[in-house]
This record gives C-alpha cells, sequence and structure tokens, in this order.
C-alpha cells in the first residue's frame, strides 16, 4: 500500500526529499508495492531542480527489517520470471544524481542494511543494528554490496557482513566505514533532516561534480548489480530457498 511509503517535502527543510518507511506492525518490510513507490519517489527527486537532496528514515526503533518474506516466498513458489521490484529500486537509487542520506534508529537487515552503501552520509542511533541474513536464506548479496562492502570495508569485515551473516553494531558499522555518525535514538530525524537542508542548499551543479568524482565510474557497480541478480533470482528459486525460507516463516509464527 502507498501508505507503507511516505513521500514527503518538509517545509522547514527546503529542498529536501524524504522517503520514509511506514510500515512498523511489520518493521517495516519491504514488499512490492513499497519498492514500487521509493522508485517513483527517486524519480521525482531526479525530475525536480527543486529537489537537492533525499533523505531516507525509518519508525523509531526500526530502519527496516528488510524484504517481506512473505513476498519473497511467493516470487519463488510461482516461479517468477523477470527481474524483482527490488532491483527497479536498486537502479534508480545508484543512479540518481543527487545527494543521498540516510537515517537509521534500531534494525537494519538485508537491504535496510545495503541501502546505506549507496547513501552519501548515514546518521545511526547507538542502538542500530545492521545486519545481512543473505546466506542464511541460502541467497547472495544484493545491491551491488559483494562490489561495494569490500572496497568501504576491507575483504574480513565485509565477509562477515555479507556471508558470515555477523551483525554490526552502529560503533562496527562506524569503524567499517558503513556509517558516518552515531547519536541518539531521539536525535536521528533531527540530525538526518539538518544534514539533508544542509547538502541541498549547497550549489547543485558543484555537488553533483563532486559526488561524481568521489563515486567513480559506476559501469563496475551496473555490471555487478547485474551479475548479483542473476545468481539472486537463480538462488530465489532453488530448493535450498525454499526451505530456507519456509522454515523462517514458521519460525516467525511459533
Amino acid at each position: 500500500m502507498n501508505d507503507h511509503i511516505l513521500i514527503e517535502r518538509p517545509q522547514a527543510h527546503p529542498g529536501v526529499l524524504v522517503i520514509r518507511f511506514n510500515r512498523p506492525e511489520k518493521k517495516n518490510a519491504i514488499t512490492q508495492a513499497m519498492y514500487g513507490r521509493m522508485t517513483e519517489g527517486l524519480l521525482e527527486a531526479e525530475d525536480d531542480a527543486g529537489i537537492r537532496a533525499v533523505a531516507f528514515l525509518g519508525t523509531e526503533g526500526c530502519f527496516s527489517a528488510g524484504n517481506d518474506m512473505a513476498d519473497f516466498l511467493a516470487f519463488a513458489m510461482a516461479g517468477a520470471v523477470g527481474e524483482p521490484a527490488a532491483f527497479g529500486f536498486l537502479k534508480a537509487l545508484w543512479s540518481v544524481s543527487k545527494p543521498v542520506v540516510s537515517g537509521v534508529d534500531g534494525l537494519a537487515i538485508g537491504i535496510g542494511t545495503t541501502i546505506q552503501m549507496h547513501c552519501d552520509l548515514t546518521i545511526a542511533s547507538d542502538r542500530s543494528l545492521f545486519k545481512t541474513p543473505f546466506v542464511d536464506l541460502a541467497l547472495v548479496p544484493e545491491a551491488g554490496s559483494s562490489l561495494l562492502a569490500p572496497k568501504m570495508m576491507g575483504h574480513q569485515r565485509a565477509f562477515a557482513m555479507l556471508a558470515a551473516s555477523e551483525g554490526f553494531s552502529a560503533e562496527q558499522a562506524t569503524e567499517a566505514g558503513l556509517i558516518w555518525k552515531v547519536v541518539a535514538p531521539a536525535e536521528v530525524e533531527a540530525e538526518t533532516l539538518k544534514l539533508a537542508a544542509s547538502l541541498a542548499a549547497k550549489p547543485p551543479e558543484a555537488m553533483r561534480i563532486a559526488r561524481d568524482l568521489i563515486r567513480g565510474d559506476r559501469g563496475e557497480l551496473a555490471a555487478r548489480m547485474d551479475e548479483e541478480l542473476k545468481f539472486f533470482v537463480e538462488r530465489l528459486k532453488s530448493a535450498e530457498a525454499r526451505t530456507a525460507f519456509e522454515a523462517f516463516m514458521t519460525k516467525g509464527r511459533g
């Protein structure tokens, strides 16, 4: 439903577009429809010269628990073809030409973590947890994380996060270069919006060029995302993944 993702233009922070997860009863687990709405938000920001920065926010105690597993199980059982809606969102995220910031309070699981690798700056609360249980679910890393994480944090930390499914505290995530700044939970949203507004107020063309130089050639990232998608879809339809999903769903009902 559209109200599970809120697209906001806060009057107090001109030039900022906020994409807010708003499904707290499901820990902001992301459905296909939510991915579609976030993609619309990013395209809106890209096309509007009045928007100069994008901010992602969650709800109190949870950024996102990752993909909605019922959606994933339905995809696997149906033997669906084509790219998942998540991939369209990720393409829009890595290709947006304006600064992207994020405010994380609490859980950031799966794509809730890998989104941060595409953000220019992330502020997190001191109670946040970053975790990517891809292999635990018989899947593989996504969102270009298999390329970005080793460059960002080195092989050992990247392997611990993406393959061993180790959770990172806010302090560990800061040390790994995944996030920029840690604040108290009550300060996350205000600090994130203040940061986004500060970026939005800077000369936009200079910001665009500086950001492009810092991020470097995105062709390698696009190629890796395509490669990850191929394996991800294959794994999603595998018997191993179905077993893992069903076990996860059963545990959740227990």
